[in-house]
């Protein structure tokens, strides 16, 4: 039996008043029915963060805001999105419910919402692939990835099973073969693909492209922070051009403590990282800077931060008479839960495509929650974007 509760109607009204063409009735009843059904793939730092977050808001109001761009999207909150299908290759993840994986080894991120409902959703075995770099069997086993001896499940069925409505991507950096994996996955069984790695996905035309002749939504490519490296980095640019200020050079450098970090020490794995994050930058620019002056990207890895996250941001420019100014920055950030909130905002605008009928890349959330979307606008572009959106005023 389908109950709809009577504040859920409410909203549904308070949402019809948006659109003109009441003939949304059903279709906006309906979605007040059930919760956002989301795969993920990764139960790391960042999954951990997004599952204790939906539970963190469940006894909120709106009042309670803190920490989130949208209280409600399309009627959904942040509780309203349940996790009915997860993949991971660790073997302290695999076979446990989805409540107890999040808070197993190597995770290291702040537990701001330790009780969470026990789950009757299992971790399955994933495809390790290119997920697990080899230098990490050289760290302490609590510290690194242990991969399972079990066998990889077969994720098309699984996504299908599950009813899944999309899929979330938070494999570690450089999974370039892994996330290609998860992407045709996801076209295999008609499921949304939200990409929060740097891989180039939702930014590929290829790819997008695909997801646009299966009719279903695509937003990415690389999750920002709602206050981190790169959006404030993004922000001090826009500030030098607005003030005619010419930027000279640049750096960001960032230290970190958790498997990420680990990872990110083989540098092989970082050219689509320092490419998603350097364009991020560039991209805000009046004058693109040569390669020589300007340096983004991981710096090293220190075991005691755990998933802190500091960034050093040094940026060297002239003023009015061509005279000499320079801004350092020091940002210190607990990693995973800063880019919680901009993945919430993702998998509500997600759900919002699926209903409305919208295929292909999704260019307003994508390019106010993402790195390296396939377009860059201002962030206060893309967040007037991200409104009107929201209210039907833009298609994508």
């Amino acid at each position: 039996m389908v109950i709809i509760k009577f504040s859920n109607i409410i909203k549904a009204i308070k949402y019809l008043s948006n659109y003109s063409n009441f003939i949304n009735v059903f279709t906006v009843f309906w979605c007040f029915m059930e919760k956002i059904k989301i795969a993920i793939v990764g139960l790391g730092n960042c999954a951990s963060s997004l599952i204790q977050g939906i539970h963190y808001y469940e006894n909120k109001k709106e009042k309670d805001l803190i920490g989130l761009m949208h209280w409600e999207i399309n009627g959904f909150k942040p509780s309203d999105i349940e996790v009915v299908a997860a993949f991971d290759v660790d073997t302290r993840k695999v076979g446990k419910t989805i409540d107890e994986a999040i808070f197993a080894e190597p995770n290291c991120t702040t537990i701001f919402q330790k009780d969470i409902p026990k789950s009757n959703v299992k971790v399955s075995m994933g495809n390790v692939l290119d997920g697990v770099a080899e230098h990490m069997k050289d760290f302490d086993y609590s510290k690194r990835f242990v991969v399972s001896d079990e066998l990889a499940v077969d994720i098309v069925n699984v996504l299908k099973e599950s009813k899944a409505e999309m899929l979330i991507n938070f494999l570690p950096v450089g999974s370039e073969k892994a996330t290609r994996f998860y992407a045709q996955a996801a076209l295999d069984s008609k499921v949304a693909f939200i990409n929060c790695m740097p891989v180039f996905i939702a930014s590929n035309p290829d790819w997008s492209s695909k997801f646009e002749e299966k009719g279903i939504p695509i937003i990415g490519d690389d999750i920002k922070a709602q206050i981190g490296a790169t959006i404030t980095h993004r922000t001090l640019a826009t500030l030098f051009n607005e003030r005619g200020v010419k930027l000279e050079r640049t750096y960001q450098l960032n230290t970190g403590g958790n498997t990420d970090f680990i990872n990110m020490l083989n540098r092989e794995r970082l050219d689509s990282k320092k490419e998603s994050k350097t364009e991020a930058v560039q991209s805000v620019l009046s004058e693109r800077l040569d390669d020589d002056n300007i340096h983004i990207g991981p710096s090293d890895y220190v075991p005691w931060q755990k998933d802190n996250k500091l960034c050093f941001l040094r940026m060297e420019g002239k003023t009015f008479g061509n005279v000499p100014m320079n801004i350092e920055l020091r940002l210190s950030v607990e990693d995973s839960p800063n880019s919680a909130g901009c993945v919430i905002d993702a998998i509500r605008c997600c759900k919002l495509a699926i209903d409305r009928g919208i295929s292909g890349e999704l260019s307003s959330i994508s390019s106010y929650v993402m790195k390296h979307p396939a377009h860059q606008y201002k962030d206060s572009i893309s967040k007037e974007m991200v409104e009107d959106f929201i209210l039907g005023k833009r298609e994508r």
